[in-house]
């Protein structure tokens, strides 16, 4: 045999085993770590005074020739400004990868723990520290999930398989902005409703559709990732710590498929509630959970595997300036503090706004992202973001699956339409949002460098 066919020879060998390694390339490691709050805690409108079920912070680190990428997905009403950023710090040096290549997620349970860094230290340099937020719980938590992350690496599994299935959701989600004749908003339908006109008026525009993707090594599933548009709230507001229905859920699903782990990500579900479905009595709060469940279910049944390799995988990042409200004014705002009357709700909407403000003010952008795995596209947004931006997300690839998690960093709050702004209502008012119109032209041209055709 000549020196030559050896050469070829080892050369055909080389590339078969750099071929397997490649098919091989992609591995996911999962974590779970408690984020219930101790009695006592603030959470977010009274203390906690019990605990009905527990609270968690959940996801995967995403492993491959390229960095990690780490996703979250945590049980707290909302995690904003510097609160946000220390979460993205510490998973990112526990996994290994950059800040920018990790994506966290409030679900926005309303009996859970605010996370704002600034806020607080805003509201503690003026004497109103320790009402809204507990720092301390805050960083516990965060440093026992990087604990956690970086444990989970070396038991990493290999993925062989993404899958993605998506069923119908009937009786939870409806439109919170119910429009009068001249086209502004007439009622505002909550979580949970009593007003007949609001019970009879129709759904509206919501997103019907519960998607889920899963993570499988062969025929065995790792991780399964559900998605879905809603305000998770059934009732609360008097301290009694819940991961909600939505949670509750997500924790049925686990004992029905025990060998892997279910992540829920919330969806763009800022004017999204199940007021139309939900008269805030404790009962309902069981038929919520039925029904997101048969949902969590029937997508999973319909779930579609196809084969994945590193080559399908795509991390994009589109760094974003948002237009500040012009109610944003730093002397309207400490004035707030100043005033004898101001009650704790105005003092804390004040700390908000200016720690938003002051925020921007520095320069700092939001990080939009997404990952492609294959077929599957998983869009990273901000804030509490209007329906009207999945939708329309989906229908920039109607070629892929495209799925979105909102709720990522919730220091601009709700983040409306630009004819949203001009509708009146709740979400788009001056103590509930940060941004003004201009704000749909932005985020509408990161979410089509986001979904962009891949063109390597």
């Amino acid at each position: 045999m000549t020196i030559r066919w050896i050469v070829t020879i080892g050369l055909v060998c080389f590339g078969f085993l750099t071929s397997t390694c490649a098919a091989e390339s992609v591995r996911v490691a999962t974590f779970n770590v408690d984020a219930t709050p101790p009695i006592g805690t603030p959470v977010a409108y009274k203390p906690a005074r019990s605990i009905t079920d527990p609270l968690s912070a959940r996801g995967i680190v995403l492993l491959s020739d390229q960095q990690p990428i780490v996703l979250c997905a945590v049980d707290w009403i909302g995690i904003a400004n510097e609160g946000y950023d220390l979460w993205r710090e510490k998973l990112a040096a526990a996994a290994g990868t950059t800040p920018e290549r990790v994506s966290v997620h409030a679900l926005h349970q309303h009996d859970g723990p605010r996370c704002d860094f600034s806020s607080e230290q805003i509201l503690a340099d003026r004497g109103h520290g320790g009402q809204w937020y507990d720092l301390r719980f805050c960083r516990e938590v965060i440093e026992r999930t990087a604990v956690t992350v970086r444990t989970a690496i070396p038991r990493a599994q290999p993925v062989t398989h993404v899958g993605h299935g998506q069923a119908l959701v009937d009786g939870v989600a409806s439109n919170r902005r119910l429009l009068g004749p001249d086209g502004n908003v007439k009622i505002v339908r909550y979580s949970a409703s009593k007003d007949p006109d609001a019970i009879v008026t129709p759904e509206g525009t919501i997103d019907p559709w519960l998607k889920c993707v899963s993570l499988w090594n062969g025929d065995t599933p790792i991780v399964s990732m559900t998605y879905y548009a809603t305000h998770p709230q059934s009732y609360y507001g008097e301290g009694d710590v819940t991961s909600e229905f939505v949670g509750l859920a997500r924790a049925e699903r686990e004992r029905s498929e025990p060998m892997q782990l279910h992540v829920h990500f919330n969806g763009a579900s800022g004017n999204i509630a199940a007021g139309k479905y939900n008269d805030g009595s404790t009962e309902l709060r069981t038929i919520l959970t039925e029904r997101m469940e048969q949902g969590m279910r029937a997508a999973w049944e319909s779930t579609v595997k196809q084969p994945i390799t590193g080559d399908d995988i795509e991390w994009r990042v589109v760094p974003v300036t948002l237009p500040l409200g012009d109610h944003l004014q730093t002397d309207q705002l400490e004035a707030v503090f100043e005033n004898p009357k101001a009650t704790a709700k105005d003092r804390l909407s004040a700390a908000k706004h200016l720690a938003w403000l002051k925020r921007s003010q520095a320069g700092g952008q939001i990080d939009c992202t997404s990952l492609r795995l294959g077929e599957v596209i998983l869009v990273h947004m901000p804030g509490e973001l209007f329906v009207e931006y999945q939708l329309a997300a989906q229908q920039m690839r109607p070629d892929a699956f495209v799925c979105m998690a909102a709720y990522g960093q919730y220091g601009p709050g709700y983040i409306g339409t630009d004819i949203g702004y001009s509708q009146g209502g709740y979400e788009t008012s001056d103590r509930a949002s940060r941004t003004k119109p201009g704000v749909e032209g932005v985020l509408m041209d990161a979410m089509h460098q986001l979904l962009g055709h891949n063109e390597r």
